[in-house]
């Protein structure tokens, strides 16, 4: 006769939590690997569009500097060595490569603005960039959506290639204390508490976007009322949900190109 198993104790099943780290040495080298891998994942998912496109971790010894991919530098190739250390005023302080002086600009300012913030990543996705030509926020079309609903923004301008400290200002400011923002006419910028969460937020804006647009080609989308939309936004919309639902693009990525971590 079969004896029924018996349920494992909760206590000894493991689920991962984001890591807590002793030195900033470790948090550093932490924080530089999750960022080559959050870069070589976008360029997989095909966001990358010649020398556009930043993902920014702050350092977390110096508050005022960020650690980015360098310019030029292919997304897909891009380790943790080769990421560069950039201060609040663009000026590279470690590495030997330049940087995306107009995009960086976005990014220091958002991170100026929001201390709370660890990474920011903003690229020229393709449904991105076609759902801020429309000038619109993302709705509460599907139980990801909701992830968003009021709790993103749209910076209604556009302005040219952003070179200035007052524009990105200007975006800094419409951003608030939301997770992201559209930009009209440009793309998707998305922040986070971790790079994983910024990253995952980023990806799943992108599929949120392609997602609205395709229904309203195919007819009239129902959305989700406000009620049940503002209830989902509190179960999925946390920095924690947000870096759980990133962690298996980070082990599928980190265990088939673990060149990355170098």
């Amino acid at each position: 006769m079969s004896v029924i198993p018996v349920p494992v104790p909760v206590d000894r099943l493991h689920f991962a939590m984001p890591p807590v780290h002793a030195t900033a040495e470790e948090e550093r080298t932490h924080r530089r690997q999750r960022l080559a891998g959050a870069l070589r994942l976008f360029g997989r998912l095909g966001y990358e569009e010649g020398v556009s496109g930043h993902i920014s971790a702050r350092d977390p010894e110096f508050p005022d500097c960020y650690w980015v991919n360098p310019f030029g530098a292919p997304f897909e190739d891009l380790t943790a060595s080769d990421l560069v250390l950039v201060n609040g005023d663009g000026q590279v302080v470690r590495g030997g490569q330049h940087v995306n002086q107009a995009a960086f600009t976005v990014h220091a300012q958002v991170h100026r603005a929001r201390p709370d913030v660890v990474a920011v990543a903003h690229t020229h996705s393709l449904h991105g960039r076609a759902l801020a030509a429309l000038g619109e926020l993302l709705d509460p079309l599907t139980q990801e959506a909701c992830a968003f609903y009021q709790d993103h923004a749209l910076y209604d301008a556009y302005t040219g290639v952003t070179v200035d400290a007052e524009e990105g200002r200007r975006i800094a400011l419409a951003l608030g204390s939301f997770k992201a923002i559209v930009l009209r006419n440009h793309g998707l910028l998305t922040v986070g508490g971790s790079v994983d969460a910024a990253a995952w937020w980023f990806i799943a804006m992108e599929r949120c976007a392609q997602v609205q647009l395709t229904a309203r080609a195919a007819g009239k989308p129902v959305p989700i009322d406000h009620r049940d939309a503002v209830a989902t936004r509190e179960q999925l919309g946390s920095d924690l949900v947000g870096w759980i639902n990133y962690q298996p693009l980070w082990r599928r990525i980190s265990r088939a190109e673990p060149e990355l971590l170098s």
